[in-house]
């Protein structure tokens, strides 16, 4: 069975630099290891939304995520080229970068 999840965390209030992390999401942009890791971690499906400088992540995810698996060496390296763009919400903890959001209506629920 999968589960839908859904994470938010904001960009860095720039013009540019929002073009450029968009730049860097575009297909082909992310490094091909880091999608593998993703996938590896169990992830089905991912989408990210924007709108201003609030992003929204999507992921569709395995019954096992996540999945364990050997630490993916690239991983910090990217993570530190896209903390350059974002900005942690409010209520983040230190370092603490996508938050988890709750689910409060499922037109399928009703």
């Amino acid at each position: 069975m999968t589960q839908r999840l859904c994470f938010a965390l904001d960009l860095v209030d720039d013009a540019a630099m929002i073009a450029e992390y968009e730049a860097w999401h575009a297909p082909g942009g992310v490094w091909p290891e880091i999608i593998a890791d993703i996938r590896a971690s169990g992830v089905l499906d991912m989408e990210i939304w924007r709108t201003g400088t609030r992003m929204f992540m999507l992921m569709t995810v395995s019954e096992d995520y996540p999945r364990a698996r050997p630490p993916q060496p690239r991983e910090p390296e990217w993570q530190k080229l896209m903390w350059k763009f974002q900005k942690p919400l409010p209520m983040a903890a230190v370092g603490e970068k996508w938050i988890e959001m709750k689910r409060i209506f499922s037109l399928e629920e009703p």
